[in-house]
């Protein structure tokens, strides 16, 4: 009997282990329900002063941006250290947008512009970082960024940070896949596979997530978002 109740505490004990040392599975976050636009504000300027409508639709179960009035659409919630998705195309010519992480103090810059670092989505260009109000360092930062003594953070200075590849998005009406990893101070990016940036010494670290209407109508039917610990390796996506 007693090498019985020995046995039952000893698994008891091993349950106990396990269950305390297993890593839970990561929460998917929807961010877009691909009915309404719950768990988001719009911040759009134009706004203030005219009858104008927002620039930011719910059609057929996508999220869409018309590009006009310019302007940002932000999440209510704030996170860190998160993969977030981003499924996006262009729905007819070709043009401007982009994802803002970190975002904070809205109007910020050019009295438009959260705080923030954009994630560029610009036809040829996906992938750039964009430094609004907030700073990034990548390798090679010379030659992506152009002369030290014009860098900057705010208006006129050089805020763009080439991204590596090109060619990396589908034709235009395809649809193009977008993976942002944000873990401390650290950022990387891929498209449809392709590592496109990677930067460190992020001056933020925790924010609100956006998406532009910056002159384009462009698609969006993901925007998910999972906890992560760590950067995944560069091809991870392939």
């Amino acid at each position: 009997m007693k090498n019985n109740v020995n046995v039952h505490f000893l698994s008891l004990v091993l349950l106990i282990i396990v269950v305390c040392c297993t890593k839970p599975d990561s929460e998917t976050v929807k961010l877009f329900n691909g009915q309404d636009l719950s768990g988001w504000h719009h911040d759009v300027p134009a706004m203030d002063t005219s009858d104008v409508s927002s620039p930011f639709m719910v059609r057929n179960g996508l999220l869409v941006s018309m590009g006009v009035p310019a302007g940002h659409l932000i999440t209510d919630r704030s996170f860190r250290d998160y993969r977030l998705t981003v499924e996006y195309r262009f729905a007819g010519e070709p043009g401007n947008c982009g994802v803002l992480v970190h975002a904070s103090t809205p109007r910020a810059l050019y009295k438009m512009f959260p705080k923030s670092l954009e994630v560029q989505m610009m036809h040829e260009n996906a992938g750039d970082f964009w430094c609004i109000v907030e700073d990034i360092k990548v390798p090679d930062m010379e030659k992506r960024r152009g002369d030290p003594a014009e860098w900057g953070i705010t208006e006129g200075k050089k805020r763009r940070i080439l991204n590596l590849t090109d060619n990396s998005e589908n034709p235009v009406g395809e649809w193009n896949a977008m993976i942002i990893e944000c873990i401390n101070n650290e950022v990387k990016v891929w498209v449809n596979g392709d590592l496109v940036n990677y930067g460190t010494d992020c001056t933020a670290s925790s924010g609100q997530i956006a998406v532009q209407a910056e002159g384009s109508e462009v698609e969006f039917r993901k925007l998910e978002l999972e906890d992560i610990e760590e950067l995944s390796s560069d091809q991870a996506f392939i």
